[in-house]
């Protein structure tokens, strides 16, 4: 009867007729046969039908227990699994390693801090706090629910520490938005001499992507290939993403040449990386490509096409883009899609038309349409649009201090200063503060920090003597330092000695200082580039005769000999 259940396999039917002939043939009482049966209708997606052969089991042991919980976490029902954690405990059977380390997982798959905690106070009464499986499921589950503190902690006190808690800390760290955090954890691990896996790259490379790093990318990428790993289509599109979030995207096409398998995210990770560059041309010729030739474009891969349009001012190519994304693939557009064109035709100066798309969007535009408006009126000076929209986004998010800022500049551009003290009256008495920008540069794959005026370095005197001998340079080569409105103290720009010390400004000449005649200097901030710094590194390609290239909140901006790759459409 047991080979009977090994060939129906995971088939909901066949392993209904083996049920049927084991209760025929008076078997229904050997409690092995019915938790395979158990693991398997978990594994053909049957819950109720799972549920319902437990019910028939007089008296379940732990073994049936621990199948039952192991069975719902492994095939995603990490809620059942809990509740079978929970009956478990009330029939008064013994815990172990394999009961801990299932329901841990079910918390981590939901988020259940509160309740993962406690299963943690089990283990410990039980006595299988220092099981090197539970401890790795802890340090996956407390980072997947966002304590850090306590997942380095468990992290921190393992013995023995297996690839998987390894896998966990960095993913944990990751995608908690701590990639420094990552990438220390990572080269601890190497040099420990403990052996990598696909998953640990995946990670790391993703925080080489938010950090810009792309020296120690490059470093991981190299040490795939020379260790023989295999470049598979996940750990493709993560080489891809991270070349091209760190500013070469043609190593990233090279890597999208060479790979065997393509999927839709593939290809959309390479349409995504030419348009965050300003490359919609070479976009669209890729998403024809794939068209003809690669699977069929999903709703995410139209986010990438008409980003990619708005960034390059393909107008017509982001309206047949939209049009074909209903017409011919029949997709509902989601706001992402309509903020993109939103964005599109602001940029383009077509607001009449911007509008109307606005008014067709069903249900309450999202802020972030509003936001890519607001962003058009003040790149093309429509103050008398700006304010309207400005002041629709502090109707739907009145406590987002960015759309003060953004008001109060527009605002101050219409030479309305009374209304910028209005703005700024109101901040204050709401405690909101503007974001505070902040500059990175990669040197020796170690990623340098700076914020304006930022005096925290051990070389910030040769920094600040380097810098202001360059902006002598620029003045001789015709820069004029271009002040935005700004909205006073509440602006980390005012006037232009503070202007000189922003800290792109900070970190490019940390690069420049730092790094060999010729090479390229990539600088990564966390907000939009200020217009004069964006005139200045004009300038400063020019008298240092290097590409720079600077990735801000919006793209990416490649200046050489003088000229920005975004021709100042940003």
């Amino acid at each position: 009867m047991y080979k009977s259940l090994l060939q129906a396999g995971a088939r909901l039917k066949p392993l209904q007729q083996v049920h049927g002939q084991i209760i025929t043939n008076g078997l229904s009482y050997s409690r092995s046969l019915l938790t395979k049966l158990i693991t398997l209708a978990c594994s053909a997606g049957s819950i109720i039908y799972a549920h319902q052969i437990f019910l028939t089991v007089q008296n379940p042991d732990s073994f049936l227990f621990n199948n039952l919980i192991k069975s719902f976490s492994k095939c995603g029902y990490p809620f059942d699994a809990i509740v079978s954690y929970q009956k478990m405990r009330t029939f008064g059977l013994v815990q172990s390693n394999f009961t801990f380390t299932a329901v841990i997982k079910a918390c981590a798959d939901l988020s259940a801090l509160k309740f993962g905690r406690v299963v943690h106070s089990h283990a410990i009464v039980s006595g299988f706090a220092s099981d090197s499986y539970v401890q790795s499921s802890l340090v996956s589950f407390y980072a997947k629910s966002g304590d850090l503190v306590v997942s380095r902690e468990v992290f921190d006190t393992m013995p023995e520490r297996c690839i998987v808690a390894w896998n966990s800390m960095i993913s944990g760290y990751e995608q908690n938005g701590f990639s420094k955090e990552a990438i220390d954890v990572f080269l601890g691990m190497i040099e420990l001499g403990v052996q990598p896996d696909s998953t640990t790259f995946v990670s790391v490379l993703s925080a080489c992507s938010h950090l810009g790093a792309l020296n120690l990318g490059t470093w991981v990428h190299e040490y795939i290939t020379g260790n023989g790993f295999d470049v598979n289509v996940i750990l493709g599109t993560s080489l891809i993403n991270m070349y091209s979030r760190c500013g070469n995207v043609g190593k990233a096409r090279e890597i999208f040449n060479g790979m065997l398998e393509l999927n839709v995210v593939t290809w959309t990770a390479m349409i995504s990386g030419y348009g965050m560059h300003g490359y919609g041309n070479q976009a669209i010729q890729l998403f024809y490509q794939m068209k003809a030739q690669g699977p069929k474009p999903s709703d995410v891969t139209f986010v990438a096409v008409l980003s990619a349009c708005a960034h390059a001012g393909l107008v017509d190519e982001g309206r047949k883009g939209f049009d074909s994304m209903k017409k011919s693939y029949g997709f509902v557009p989601r706001m992402e899609h309509h903020v993109c064109m939103v964005d599109l035709l602001g940029k383009a100066g077509l607001f009449d038309e911007a509008l109307q798309h606005i008014q067709s969007v069903p249900g309450k535009p999202a802020p972030a349409i509003w936001t890519a408006l607001l962003g058009s009126c003040k790149m093309h000076k429509n103050f008398d649009l700006g304010v309207k929209v400005a002041e629709q986004l502090l109707g739907v998010e009145p406590d987002n201090p960015a759309h003060y800022v953004l008001l109060s500049n527009i605002y101050a551009s219409a030479g309305r200063m009374d209304r910028v003290e209005m703005v700024r009256e109101i901040m204050i008495n709401k405690g909101l503060k503007k974001q505070i920008g902040y500059s990175s540069v990669e040197i020796d794959h170690v990623t340098y920090t700076f914020f304006m005026g930022d005096k925290s370095h051990p070389e910030t005197t040769a920094i600040y003597q380097y810098l202001d001998e360059l902006m002598r340079k620029l003045k001789q080569a015709g820069y004029v330092p271009e002040q935005e409105p700004v909205m006073f103290a509440l602006e980390e720009e005012e006037g232009e000695f503070a202007l000189r010390y922003h800290s792109e400004k900070l970190a490019i000449a940390f690069g420049l200082m730092n790094s060999r005649d010729k090479t390229t200097v990539r600088i990564f901030k966390n907000l939009r580039m200020c217009i004069d710094c964006h005139s200045a590194i004009k300038f400063i390609s020019i008298v240092t005769d290097r590409e720079i290239i600077v990735r801000d909140k919006h793209r990416f901006h490649h200046f050489k000999q003088g000229v920005c790759s975004c021709r100042d459409y940003w």
